[in-house]
């Protein structure tokens, strides 16, 4: 049974003013009835769960060491921002997370004057702190800006770039390095702990930069000892990337010790220019299952925290589309020994698993490196090698000059899997996959499609990668409307769309997962409905001859307006100078907020019902 838990000191923190009333002794029962209350109100909502299991005693101690909002803390990613928003207002709140009108999936400024920056996407952390330090120091504000990151994020060459250039500023800055990716290391004991205290502490720092001013006037003396303290120092730590990146290197120490992690801190307050400090964590710290599981607590839907292991879900006798294009990668490997699969950090999410255990030699997980990832495609492509990029939509707009100068202007034939497209539902904005039909469209070189069902998402992965240039199939989250898979493959004619369904004088044409919406509309509006297939190129023959038989043209895709594939409808028509009236159905020019991805069709009118009501009233 899910039993709400004693909140004996939790229940007194509605900011964290009142938490920084507490005694110190005080928290380390404070992390313990935050980890419980995190489990419960997770099983209840379901939500990003293990990470933020992880940072219940570095978010307390954060919190109780500064002066928050004055002090800024900026969380990459915000996954494990869950105890950052429990301790800022919004406990009671937090079982509507990530539905609508609810509690935000991320870190959002609108939300809270404590989320500091709204985040969704990796690595962006220690840019956006960073630029808090640099606006303070411009104002002559004396306030700590503080960029918390995780191990996987700090793959990002954003983030090196960020260190790069802090690390040569006098700015009062610290990241912290949350290392859950590894166990403890035997230095991080008793005896490391002691030398963390040495090298956070004020005597420490203030000797460290009288030396630097006496020796730096003897060069010869100023090498051995900057020598001598890498080499001291790199006998105990591993920081020797970051102190010469510019950065004070403090840790690797326990991020579960919330008296270390509340007096290094507290120490770091006192000493200027750019400081790094490394802890170690345990995803899913302090609940059994999650610390066994990670990767299956990451992100869950409501369970029993009671039991051992999340419910199972009953099978289902249609595929994902991800599990479509996961069984398509393996076949279409088996046939072709060029075809590599290649991803940033996503195996599980985009359907990479089975590829990566059956063919591991021609497997790539270049981690959370988008742009790394697809100019390492195209490298690979120009060898002569079929690259398969299988990435998120709403993360491929990280990579979008690579896309086109080191893919599309060398016509290299890479094919993107492109998932996650369209509305994603209770991520909300930062994951919603709307923008790829526009930002592709206009890529010269680009074949972009989008299939109707299933089977039509196997057909197109081997029409992309048999085609003779870079190819994109862009496909949702989730199940299709359950076509069974043929197991042949065969390309499609390029650029040719098919009539779904013949009707008068309205004509619907639909791109990807409005083919469905769009037939049972057009059924009761007695339309043509055509599944278009391709984005780019657009059948333009079958336009030609649908505006001549019809009265009105509506187009319709689960893409932003400005710029998509009703857009390149327009402009052929224009082009060609037909007059005749046409509608165009889409996304507004607006994020939309997280829902239910029913709920976000509706409110758009993208749904059966929306669609009939607006195209009958276009057409009076």
């Amino acid at each position: 049974m899910n039993i709400p838990p004693t909140l004996t000191l939790l229940n007194k923190i509605h900011t964290p003013s009142d938490l920084r009333q507490l005694k110190k002794a005080q928290l380390k029962p404070l992390a313990q009835e935050l980890r419980d209350f995190l489990t419960h109100s997770v099983s209840q909502s379901g939500g990003h769960f293990s990470a933020g299991l992880g940072t219940v005693e570095l978010t307390i101690a954060l919190h109780y060491v500064y002066n928050t909002p004055y002090d800024k803390l900026v969380w990459d990613v915000g996954h494990q921002a869950y105890p950052h928003k429990i301790l800022t207002g919004r406990k009671d709140r937090m079982t509507t997370i990530r539905q609508k009108d609810g509690v935000s999936a991320f870190p959002t400024r609108d939300e809270s004057e404590y989320d500091a920056f709204g985040v969704g996407h990796s690595s962006t952390s220690i840019s956006a702190a960073l630029g808090m330090t640099l606006a303070s120091q411009l104002k002559g504000e004396d306030r700590h800006s503080i960029a918390i990151i995780g191990d996987g994020g700090i793959t990002g060459g954003m983030a090196f770039e960020a260190l790069n250039h802090a690390g040569a500023l006098d700015a009062n800055f610290l990241v912290i390095l949350n290392d859950n990716d590894m166990s403890i290391s035997p230095n991080v004991g008793a005896l490391n702990n002691y030398l963390v205290k040495i090298l956070s502490s004020r005597f420490y720092s203030s000797i460290r930069e009288e030396s630097k001013k006496v020796f730096s006037q003897m060069p010869s003396v100023w090498e051995l000892a900057k020598k001598t303290e890498e080499h001291v120092k790199g006998m105990v730590v591993p920081g020797t990337l970051f102190e010469e990146l510019g950065f004070n290197y403090i840790g690797p120490i326990d991020g579960h010790d919330i008296d270390m992690l509340t007096s290094t801190l507290e120490n770091l307050k006192h000493i200027s220019g750019p400081r790094f400090l490394h802890i170690v964590t345990k995803k899913g710290k302090g609940y059994a299952p999650a610390e066994k599981d990670p990767l299956a607590y990451h992100g869950v839907g409501p369970f029993d925290p009671s039991k051992d292991s999340l419910p199972k879900s009953a099978p289902s006798p249609h595929p994902t589309y991800t599990q479509v294009f996961g069984q398509w990668l393996c076949d279409m490997a088996k046939q072709d020994r060029r075809l590599t699969g290649i991803t940033p950090a996503m195996r599980e999410g985009s359907g990479l698993v089975a590829f990566s255990e059956q063919f591991p030699d021609r497997y790539y997980d270049v981690a959370i490196a988008e742009q790394h990832a697809v100019t390492l495609a195209a490298g690979q492509a120009c060898e002569g090698i079929k690259p398969v990029v299988a990435i998120y939509s709403t993360f491929l707009q990280r990579a979008y000059d690579q896309l086109i100068h080191d893919v599309a202007l060398q016509n290299l034939p890479v094919l993107f899997a492109i998932d996650r497209a369209g509305l994603v539902g209770p991520d909300g904005p930062t994951h919603a996959g709307v923008f790829d039909y526009s930002y592709l469209r206009c890529v010269p070189n680009m074949l972009v499609m989008a299939p109707a069902d299933e089977n039509e998402c196997r057909q197109m992965l081997y029409t992309g990668f048999q085609h003779h240039g870079p190819a994109s199939v862009r496909y949702p989250r989730g199940k299709g409307p359950g076509v069974p898979v043929d197991e042949n493959m065969q390309a499609l004619p390029i650029g040719k769309a098919e009539i779904k369904h013949e009707g008068g004088r309205i004509a619907i044409l639909a791109w990807g997962t409005m083919v469905p919406p769009a037939i049972e509309a057009g059924k009761d509006l007695g339309a043509t409905v055509v599944n278009m297939r391709f984005v780019k190129p657009i059948d333009e023959e079958l336009i030609l001859q649908l505006a001549k038989t019809h009265d009105v043209i509506v187009t319709v895709e689960e893409n932003v307006l400005a710029g998509g594939a009703g857009d390149a409808v327009n402009s052929f028509l224009q082009a060609q100078q037909i007059l005749m009236p046409v509608l165009n159905l889409g996304l507004p020019n607006q994020f939309i907020e997280q829902g239910t991805r029913e709920e976000l069709l509706e409110l758009c009118g993208l749904d059966k019902k929306g669609m009939i009501k607006t195209i009958e009233e276009f057409c009076g």
